[in-house]
């Protein structure tokens, strides 16, 4: 069994008591892993202390108290931010400081549990983040181990598979035993629910094949010199039947081509995620503008929406692996947080630099600007 630190940091001996205490035997299991995992719970009563324990050694998982004598629980979140990125962070909150909570959760905390809490609420929250650990450390396994971190990386997305799949299951069994009746319409609600589940399922595994052709390193990588407006045209067309859907004005900025040297392929999927995203996180009746523009030394591609916008402590969120910003306008959009951090992933192999202009319930511009190359330096950087 593999044993993880947690550090709890309060300074109610009865908080961080009764955290060892329901902790103590308690494991978890997925079915990605083969062992299960357990926790060493350190105890903190102030942040100062909290400090000194996490330079000497890291701990996992940090349950941080907002409210501590000294300096405050924020202000040991941004020392972890940055110093130690890697540990995730839930914060213990009251009930009169929810709002608090919510604003740690913006400069990076992964979440909060209010206080007082129950054992089974407490186990439930550190089932969800230590599940978010794992998945997070075998993504950067996967950069360095090769074949067999990827096979776990895949055991892990067929597992959620399972979910959505259980779920169409069970709504087909329940039309195929009339349960609701004998009307077609009694049923367009479980319908709708199915379709929705499945195009979950399909925009997790075109993000995964996505991502496994970009790392691999073996894919054969066709330069040439392509018409990039033509790409994004067709990425438009394929978005257009869900902007009709929500009637959102999905347009390009001129006609004139475009051309740039560079693999179609990979083209294809940097304007796919950045114009589905524009789309998905739009409000209804909105507007999304593509635009290509080439100088000298550049050819600069740009996305911009009327969408939700995205708060700037966010920002730095985007392109990680199965990053997804918690708004609760897009709590029924449907993503695998994996669309972006292709996106970097291609960027990268262009030596292209994203730039993201955002405001929260205004919209957001994506800005892609790849430097004019020749196909010798491109092939040396792919």
């Amino acid at each position: 069994m593999e044993v993880i630190d947690i550090l709890v940091v309060d300074d109610e001996p009865g908080i961080r008591s009764g955290v060892t205490r329901i902790l103590r035997n308690f494991t978890v299991s997925y079915p990605f892993l083969e062992d299960d995992i357990g926790f060493n719970v350190i105890e903190a009563s102030t942040g100062e202390e909290a400090i000194e324990i996490i330079s000497k050694s890291t701990p996992a998982i940090a349950l941080l108290d907002n409210k501590l004598p000294g300096i405050q629980g924020v202000e040991v979140l941004q020392f972890i931010n940055s110093n130690h990125p890697e540990i995730l962070v839930m914060m213990i909150t009251s009930y009169a400081s929810l709002d608090l909570a919510v604003k740690a959760t913006n400069i990076g905390a992964y979440d909060f549990v209010p206080k007082p809490f129950t054992p089974q609420e407490l186990k439930s929250s550190i089932e969800n983040i230590t599940k978010h650990y794992f998945l997070r450390r075998m993504t950067r396994k996967l950069h360095r181990e090769g074949k067999q971190v990827r096979f776990q990386f895949l055991t892990v997305l067929s597992h959620e598979l399972k979910a959505p799949l259980n779920a169409i299951e069970g709504y087909l069994r329940m039309m195929q035993e009339k349960q609701a009746g004998e009307s077609i319409d009694s049923y367009m609600e479980f319908i709708d629910r199915s379709l929705s589940r499945i195009q979950s399922m399909r925009t997790l595994i075109m993000d995964l094949l996505d991502l496994t052709h970009i790392e691999s390193g073996k894919r054969q990588r066709t330069l040439r010199e392509i018409d990039l407006t033509l790409v994004a045209r067709s990425a438009i067309e394929t978005m257009t039947p869900l902007a009709i859907q929500r009637d959102i004005s999905l347009t390009l900025d001129g006609t004139e081509s475009v051309v740039m040297l560079a693999d179609s392929d990979d083209m294809e999927i940097l304007f796919n995620n950045l114009i589905s995203n524009a789309v998905k996180y739009n409000r209804q009746g909105g507007w999304v503008k593509c635009s290509i523009s080439k100088t000298t030394d550049s050819v600069e591609v740009r996305v911009s929406d009327s969408g939700i916008g995205i708060e700037s402590n966010d920002i730095p969120k985007l392109f990680q692996e199965f990053s997804r910003i918690k708004n609760p306008l897009c709590k029924n959009v449907t993503g695998s947080g994996l669309g972006l951090s292709i996106v970097k992933r291609i960027a990268d192999m262009y030596s292209a630099t994203i730039k993201v202009d955002s405001q929260a319930g205004v919209g957001s511009t994506f800005t892609v600007k790849f430097p004019t190359i020749n196909s010798a330096s491109l092939n040396d950087g792919i």
